[in-house]
């Protein structure tokens, strides 16, 4: 999929939302595409394991950790298996681990920052629900575009 972020707010600005946080790119793909599945948690990733054991099927996980770089929703074991799940990318409002492993592995991941420090797998959080950061919201079955420009999403497939 060949897009640019600047070139989709350039042709459907009124449909696009733009984040405007400032994520880090931590995998492989520097772009990536498709419709949003959503999890918020706050320091436990029971849920981001749960859904990206499941077939991705080219979406794309939003994560809203709430901000919180006390410990990570996401390591190289989670990623990876999002990678042999069809995942096309995992955005986290928060933080990831093993940043090594995660630049070898072909899926788009964005997140705030990094902190080796696991955490807890209670389950404890939300599936399938809008969750709202940097300006934007991110509704389950919207569409998510990212590239080193930024992330914007539509309510409809835009390629």
């Amino acid at each position: 999929m060949d897009f640019a972020t600047a070139d989709l707010i350039d042709d459907f600005g009124d449909e696009l939302q733009s984040c405007e946080t400032q994520f880090r790119g931590y995998g492989a793909r520097t772009a990536f595409a498709g419709p949003i599945a959503t999890v918020r948690c706050h320091r436990d990733n029971a849920l981001v394991k749960r859904l990206l054991n499941t077939p991705g099927e080219g979406r794309v996980l939003v994560v809203d950790g709430g901000g919180s770089l006390g410990s990570a929703l996401m390591g190289d074991l989670i990623a990876a298996a999002a990678v042999r799940n069809g995942w096309a990318g995992v955005v986290i409002n928060g933080a990831v681990r093993d940043v090594a492993t995660l630049r070898t592995l072909e899926l788009g991941i964005k997140a705030l920052g990094s902190n080796p420090r696991k955490s807890a797998k209670d389950a404890a959080g939300e599936v399938d629900v809008a969750v709202r950061f940097g300006g934007a919201e991110f509704r389950p079955g919207d569409h998510l575009y990212s590239d080193e420009d930024g992330i914007v999403t539509a309510r409809r497939p835009l390629l």
